[in-house]
């Protein structure tokens, strides 16, 4: 289906952005349009302007301060599959970054569009919850820092409000080892399910595709018997579809778990 008319506008500053935004109630954010585009075609969000974030160059920044990493939300996975600062900081994120789709994806998907949409299936909100990050999110009374774990609500829910935006990711530099581990449909395809994991004093699992928003799980101990007894645990509800019923998606969440910690603590 095509899409619908629409207005358009390209601001040159967050300022100009959250301007557009705040006047115009059924305004959208556009960023790297993989989702919002295809939500459009289907007429299931009735958009009257989009405000493309493509112009602002901040939004594109990648850069270490103060003992951490910071991302622009318009960061896209090839800047963050590629950047050094990336590899000294938090390679994980690399790494992760690289497995996404395909060259296309990666290079017109942003790490802001990711976390903004809140798929299940995503891969970026159980890895940076599990890492510790910090979300900022811009609006008309200034910008406030989000944790992670309190970020995602639901299913293509956030903490991100009408007239804001999110405007930049803070992950701390790795104190230890991370992981991460997933499921997919085919080499490129979406996740059936995934975990990511960081093992610093304490382990820190985070599941996706179990449930509306990624699951932490945390244990004192690396052990396998352990964390699964864990995830085993946690507060899951996994989805049954064409891809894998409910039951087969918690078995995986416990071996995707361990896995992710084993490859965290460097164990065999």
């Amino acid at each position: 289906m095509l899409l619908a008319s629409v207005e358009y506008a390209r601001p040159a500053s967050v300022d100009e952005a959250l301007s557009l935004l705040a006047a115009n109630p059924n305004g959208r954010a556009l960023a790297g349009g993989q989702t919002l585009v295809n939500v459009m075609k289907a007429r299931i969000a009735a958009v009257e302007l989009l405000v493309d974030l493509n112009g602002i160059p901040e939004l594109r920044e990648i850069r270490e301060a103060d003992g951490a990493l910071e991302l622009g939300a318009m960061v896209t996975y090839t800047q963050l599959a590629r950047a050094e600062e990336v590899y000294r900081a938090r390679p994980i994120l690399a790494e992760v970054a690289s497995q996404i789709a395909d060259v296309q994806v990666r290079n017109r998907g942003t790490v802001g569009g990711n976390v903004c949409s809140n798929d299940p299936t995503n891969h970026l909100p159980p890895l940076l919850v599990a890492v510790g990050a910090t979300m900022t999110v811009a609006g008309a009374s200034g910008t406030r820092p989000v944790p992670a774990e309190e970020f995602f609500l639901g299913v293509y829910m956030t903490a991100v409000g009408p007239g804001e935006l999110l405007t930049g990711i803070s992950i701390p530099r790795r104190g230890g080892g991370d992981g991460f581990a997933a499921v997919t449909i085919g080499a490129d395809g979406t996740c059936i399910a995934n975990a990511a994991a960081s093992a610093n004093g304490r382990v820190r699992v985070a599941l996706g595709c179990v449930a509306a928003t990624p699951v932490l799980v945390e244990t004192a101990s690396a052990e396998e018997e352990s964390v699964r007894a864990a995830v085993a645990a946690a507060d899951l509800d996994p989805p049954s579809d064409v891809h894998a019923p409910a039951g087969y998606r918690r078995q995986l969440a416990e071996v995707l778990a361990a896995r992710a910690v084993r490859q965290a603590t460097g164990a065999a």
